[in-house]
């Protein structure tokens, strides 16, 4: 057996990490060679460098190891505001020989944290580097970071709604009759790019509209990140621009991928004006009825505690950080 690692860059390993992603346990769209270069293409700087990783068994791709440095830092590429999950790519199987070499490789670079971020519970990571850390004396804590809410979903809407505790089934079910008491309310979405450019703007505006954290999240080049994200994915039929309206009038958006037979609801907005028919939550029922429609198993919330998650059937996973300091 020959294990070799390599520096690898975009071009040189986005073929192969896409061949392999599928057979991983970190398969999910924030580790897609496509997403992660999109973020280094807007948020990579001089201060810092590109450490992705192959790690190979003579011929055979055992993982990839998407890093970076940024300083005495050692981390995964990208950060916790446009990513939900990070992970190293390994192929099934390959765990053992994958993570030996990996650390090995690690020891010799030139760092004094490594700071591992928004690990999710099942993760090898989790397991593998705190007992490598604690073979080479070094300190590691395992931090809590946040938690990312899904659901499994029903074969039909009806049995979904089911599922759902007594409150929040009769409270879904009395917002839905009070929405289209008198109104005209539909929902759609678009998938099209030249549609998704055109309706972007709206959707940044419900976005902003909906929660003074929002406005300032949304900066310009957070805003040129989403138009670059919503291009990259609706041209690989993975992203869905949802928007609820009421009498012609938009109230509510939200952004969802469709990736690897689940939704999952990245962002969203809603106009105030219409927070007493629920817009917001409802606008986030129906894209759950839309994935049960079109066959998808779940329905990931993705990071964040907000009470509609749990309304709507949410069951909490907790995402992890490991720090790793030398000593």
């Amino acid at each position: 057996m020959t294990i070799s690692i390599q520096k690898e860059n975009f071009d040189s390993i986005t073929e192969e990490w896409e061949c392999i992603l599928p057979h991983t346990g970190a398969n999910t769209i924030f580790i897609t060679p496509w997403w992660q270069q999109l973020w280094w293409q807007r948020y990579g700087d001089d201060d810092a460098e590109l450490e992705i990783l192959s790690i190979r068994n003579e011929d055979t791709l055992l993982g990839i190891a998407p890093l970076m440095t940024r300083g005495d830092t050692l981390s995964f590429l990208g950060d916790t505001d446009l990513f939900d999950y990070h992970d190293f790519l390994v192929r099934e199987g390959c765990d053992n020989d994958f993570y030996s070499a990996l650390w090995r490789h690690i020891e010799s670079m030139d760092w004094r944290t490594m700071e591992l971020k928004s690990l999710r519970e099942s993760s090898q990571t989790l397991q593998r580097f705190p007992d490598l850390a604690e073979s080479n004396g070094w300190t590691h804590r395992v931090i809590d970071e946040d938690v990312s809410p899904y659901t499994h979903l029903q074969p039909t809407w009806d049995e979904y709604v089911a599922g759902l505790r007594k409150k929040d089934r009769h409270e879904l079910r009395r917002k839905l009759r009070r929405l289209n008491n008198g109104n005209q309310a539909t929902q759609y979405s678009f998938e099209d790019n030249d549609e998704i450019a055109d309706a972007m703007p709206e959707f940044f505006r419900l976005m902003r509209a909906s929660r003074p954290d929002k406005d300032d999240f949304l900066t310009s080049d957070r805003e040129q990140f989403f138009r670059d994200l919503a291009q990259e994915l609706a041209s690989r039929n993975q992203f869905k621009l949802f928007f609820l309206e009421i009498n012609d009038i938009r109230v509510a958006s939200c952004i969802c991928f469709d990736y690897n037979g689940s939704y999952l609801l990245y962002n969203s907005g809603y106009d105030p004006e219409y927070s007493a028919l629920s817009v917001g939550l409802l606008n986030k029922a129906l894209c759950i009825q839309d994935a049960i429609e079109t066959g998808k198993k779940s329905f990931d919330f993705l990071r964040g505690s907000e009470r509609y998650k749990y309304n709507l059937g949410g069951t909490n996973q907790t995402i992890h950080e490991l720090v790793i300091q030398r000593a």
